[in-house]
């Protein structure tokens, strides 16, 4: 298959087939209402570009690159993010759902999650530092060997974070989040 670059361009209620981005470099591009759930993004990225309420439930997203690209009103349920392109890798999530998505190993250095829904989300060994988690649900999300140094939590909720087994040097956290911090101690905090 050859390779493609497409620039400046908006896409808007398509239903992507497997076989259909493969090898194309999308910039300044924006998805609107498109589902991506069943694309192979082998030697796709996307650069600065944006998606908007799009589908990617359970999307093999292996070997993709996404850099400078924001995500609003998507739903990534059961995406692993691991195997992605990590050259110039960033993006930014807002009003998305991520329940069992995986992010092990990652560097999501300064990424921003906004009213997103991090359910039993997967952070294993992820580099968090200065992320920001804003009125994010982040129920039985794992948390093991992260650095989240300076990561902002204060306005999120439903997290339990072991401050022994995570890298957490001025992180933010509000009074009422502090509960999730002294979970494994098995005290009441009122």
């Amino acid at each position: 298959m050859s390779s493609s670059y497409i620039i400046g361009v908006e896409i808007t209620d398509k239903i992507f087939f497997e076989d259909e981005i493969m090898y194309h470099d999308f910039e300044r591009c924006t998805f609107i209402n498109c589902d991506l759930s069943n694309c192979n993004y082998l030697g796709t990225a996307f650069i600065d570009s944006d998606f908007i309420n799009c589908n990617f439930i359970e999307a093999k997203v292996n070997y993709v690159s996404f850099r400078d690209v924001q995500f609003t009103g998507c739903n990534f349920t059961g995406v692993n993010f691991s195997m992605c392109d990590s050259l110039l890798f960033r993006f930014n999530f807002e009003d998305c759902i991520l329940d069992y998505a995986k992010f092990y190993t990652l560097k999501l250095k300064g990424t921003f999650f906004n009213n997103c829904s991090l359910i039993a989300v997967d952070f294993m060994e992820t580099d968090l530092t200065e992320a920001v988690f804003a009125n994010c649900n982040m129920h039985q999300t794992v948390f093991s060997n992260t650095i989240a140094n300076k990561t902002d939590f204060t306005t999120s909720y439903n997290f339990t974070i072991d401050p022994e087994e995570n890298k957490l040097k001025k992180a933010k956290f509000s009074v009422e989040g502090l509960k999730g911090l002294l979970t494994k101690y098995d005290i009441v905090v009122k």
